[in-house]
């Protein structure tokens, strides 16, 4: 085989043996068999354009149409022109099958089913990272850039996936990636002959002749180990500093410790999961139903998580020490026996396909009996899946407690301990003074924090003139709450987060609560919870009472009783908004959960949109300043860069056809040399080569006869000639006038004959641009004084037909 065709296999071995990394995150996974399969293809199409030889940039473009080919044949084949051709409708369909992919990783634990959607990101992404590897390794002859995208693939495999299988893993992508590099260093040693490491070298001395080359024949043996080993540690480096997202695709939390007693953490998750979309879809599916014997449905929130932690950019959950389930749960902190209770028992059925770590428990629960492996956290009373396991398909009973307080006993709560009000009244700085001003002015004249928090429940709901709408950009951070407070548009995400921020900078221990509304009565008796009861509530600390629920949102979910005037603790609910009872059924119209869907991965399903936390970056759309200023010097730079090339040709243009002051010979040298450099590099923009083994008068009939010249130009170029050789050869060079004039007609002459592209070409890209990088690379080696002759990809190396 020869040596593209064998880099050729390389690569595609190395780029198949780096998607294997990804073989966990999905199941089945027979979805590898057809990216091998159109992987070939689009291989195959790449050493076809190199054999033909297509130029290297055709070569890459007829890749890539064969990838959109492939994957409109595979995944929209019936929208097709003629069953193959991407035609409108295939595209459309592409788009709705990432859209539905893009949905399907936010929404499934790992191993996430096979779905469409899944198997054409998974697909697409491999051929797209195989094009960049056949482009870089084979097309462009530079194997060692192509680890970039290798590595990409398995970083992102490595962060997502859970398990001592990793370094299995790291270890196939890593020799695939090695087999790329010996492949491409065997190619390029085999390009000057057979390779003599000379006799062997006796020891205490050196060998000679032939032997004498011994280090230099290893040398890129050597540095091909070097970069193997660099892009190695890379490797290892940049999973280990992601942070674990164990459970789900995007999302996912840390189970405790795997199988072991005791101990373990709950990793800090922000279940906020962009699902704003889902609002917009016809069906309201159903993630859970249950039954119970509470006479209060209206007030029965099922709670996943609490977010205790706000760092001006996201509120996320606090990372907690994990336990085993005790049989029963410890008595709710804070919470007084003077308060009335009632414990009330429901059964909860989820949907096979409702997969989350987070189970969802009215709050607060006092004993759960569910199978599976769960893990306890006492500080926010939840319980979380240990090793995979998820809510799908889980049927559980709960014992929980309703809580009464009176309206008395909230106004005369005691005074908070003091660890606890300092957690959790912490704001940022970032916290935009309008904040705390408006908590003041709407808060004032408030005798107690009771009173406050009504006032701010109130005049989110019903008396500051704030409007529900899913449509506003679900940012939750400092600037989404500014924003928020002067636009006084948004839905659950904003109410519950702005009011729990406002209730910190007063004092009030306040965090938010994530989880399910009610649901809609059944008529056989049970209730269900559909996506669209998605919703995220703020919770606030009363000594005496512990952890209490507001609501802010207006139109959505009930309004406490204990924050109602002059009216009994009890079941009752707010007449001017929906509730659930024995004999009403909730509106199905989107609740509060209609701006917050929950998330059915390893996430938490819940309004608005966020990010996990120390994972991707918050959701918050407050851009500020110093961002904008940043992206607009990015968007400048990538318009700029690709132009450097052009600016620096038609300075070099300028200064070598420009200079005119110098009488002497040795001015008289440099100027010819100078137009004879402009000709020769003009012809190499316009495709021909420089060829350094030849006479200035051999070179330049060569210009003429491969740049089809007139005569008028093909006259312009031997005079220049024959004005070199004599300012070389000459005893006593002497002047030639008319120099710029004729470089300027061979120019002219050469784009005359050029056609559309390579006219284009040598303006925008000239090939002579090259020799900025050749001037850099012998600069630096001139500086480190490691290499004499450093060594540069083919495409980087000066142009010369000498051989040996």
């Amino acid at each position: 085989m020869s040596g593209p065709g064998r880099l050729a296999l390389c690569a595609f071995a190395a780029t198949l043996m780096s998607a294997c990394s990804m073989l966990p995150l999905v199941d089945p996974a027979t979805w590898i068999l057809q990216a091998s399969f159109l992987l070939a293809i689009q291989c195959g199409v790449g050493a076809l354009g190199r054999r033909v030889p297509l130029p290297r940039l055709l070569t890459v473009a007829a890749q890539a149409i064969v990838l959109v080919v492939l994957l409109t044949i595979a995944f929209a084949r019936e929208e097709a022109l003629a069953g193959f051709l991407p035609g409108p409708q295939s595209v459309q369909r592409l788009a709705d099958l990432l859209s539905a992919g893009a949905d399907d990783v936010g929404r499934y634990a790992i191993p996430a089913p096979n779905t469409a959607g899944i198997r054409l990101m998974l697909v697409g992404g491999v051929l797209l990272i195989g094009l960049a590897v056949d482009a870089l390794a084979v097309t462009f002859r530079s194997a060692a850039p192509a680890g970039l995208p290798l590595l990409a693939l398995y970083s992102v495999a490595a962060g997502l996936s859970n398990g001592s299988a990793d370094w299995l893993w790291f270890l196939l992508a890593a020799c695939g990636y090695l087999l790329l590099l010996l492949a491409e260093g065997r190619d390029r040693l085999s390009q000057w002959g057979r390779v003599f490491a000379g006799a062997a070298r006796p020891r205490g001395g050196s060998s000679s002749g032939i032997g004498a080359s011994g280090n230099g024949a290893l040398a890129p043996v050597r540095t091909g180990r070097r970069i193997g080993a660099l892009a190695l540690g890379i490797a290892l480096v940049v999973p280990a500093a992601l942070p674990a997202l164990d459970s789900g695709l995007l999302a996912g939390t840390g189970g405790g410790n795997g199988k072991g007693h005791g101990g373990g953490t709950i990793s800090a998750v922000n279940p906020l999961v962009s699902l704003q979309n889902n609002l917009n879809q016809p069906e309201n599916r159903e993630v859970m139903s249950y039954r119970t014997n509470s006479t209060g449905v209206q007030d029965f929130y099922l709670r996943i998580l609490a977010l205790d932690q706000f760092n001006g950019n996201e509120w996320r959950a606090s990372t907690r020490r994990l336990k085993d389930v005790p049989k029963r749960l410890p008595n709710p902190a804070g919470l007084s026996p003077d308060v009335a209770v009632t414990e009330i028992s429901t059964n909860i059925s989820a949907s096979r396909s409702y997969q989350q770590t987070y189970l969802p428990l009215p709050y607060p629960a006092t004993e759960v009996r569910v199978g599976g492996r769960w893990r306890y956290e006492p500080e926010g009373r939840t319980l979380v899946g240990d090793d995979g396991e998820t809510t799908g398909g889980a049927q559980y009973e709960v014992s929980s407690l309703v809580v009464q307080p009176t309206a008395d006993q909230l106004a005369g709560a005691g005074t908070v301990p003091e660890a606890l009000r300092r957690e959790y009244t912490q704001v940022p700085d970032s916290l935009p003074e309008v904040v705390r001003k408006t908590a003041a002015e709407v808060t004032a004249g408030s005798a107690n924090a009771y009173e406050k928090a009504v006032k701010l429940q109130n005049y989110f709901a019903s008396e500051g003139g704030f409007t529900y709408d899913t449509s506003v950009n679900s940012g939750t951070g400092s600037a989404a709450i500014g924003r928020f407070l002067r636009d006084r548009r948004g839905f659950c995400v904003h109410f519950s987060f702005t009011m729990a921020a406002m209730a910190r900078t007063l004092g009030i221990p306040a965090r938010v609560a994530v989880g399910f509304t009610p649901g809609s009565a059944q008529s056989d008796g049970s209730m269900s919870v559909g996506l669209r009861d998605a919703h995220a509530w703020p919770e606030l600390y009363f000594e005496g009472v512990g952890w209490t629920r507001f609501e802010p949102t207006p139109t959505r979910g009930s309004v406490p009783s204990y924050t109602l005037p002059d009216t009994p603790s009890g079941d009752t609910a707010d007449p001017a908004r929906p509730e659930t009872g024995a004999s009403a059924a909730v509106p199905v119209t989107p609740s509060a959960s209609d701006s917050c869907p929950a998330q059915q991965g390893g996430g938490q399903g819940e309004c608005g949109s966020s990010a996990l936390p120390g994972a991707v970056t918050p959701t918050d759309t407050g851009t500020p300043l110093g961002t904008v200023l940043g992206l607009v010097l990015v968007a400048v730079l990538v318009l700029l860069l690709p132009m450097l090339p052009m600016f620096w040709r038609t300075r070099v243009r300028a200064r070598r056809l420009g200079s005119s002051t110098g009488r002497t010979p040795a001015d008289a040298t440099a100027r010819t040399l100078a137009a004879w450099q402009e000709i020769t590099d003009t012809a190499w923009d316009h495709g021909i080569e420089p060829d350094e083994s030849q006479t200035p008068r051999k070179a330049a009939a060569r210009v003429v006869r491969m740049g089809r010249l007139d005569t008028e130009a093909a006259a312009a170029v031997h005079r220049v000639a024959s004005a070199v050789e004599q300012v070389l050869y000459a005893p006593e060079p002497r002047a030639v006038s008319g120099l710029a004039e004729d470089a300027q007609a061979v120019r002219a002459g050469l784009r005359g004959s050029a056609d559309r592209f390579n006219r284009f070409r040598a303006v925008v890209a000239p090939r002579s641009a090259v020799r900025v990088v050749w001037a850099m690379s012998e600069r630096g080696a001139a500086l480190t004084g490691r290499w004499r002759a450093p060594r540069r990809p083919a495409w980087l190396r000066r142009p010369s037909r000498q051989q040996g």
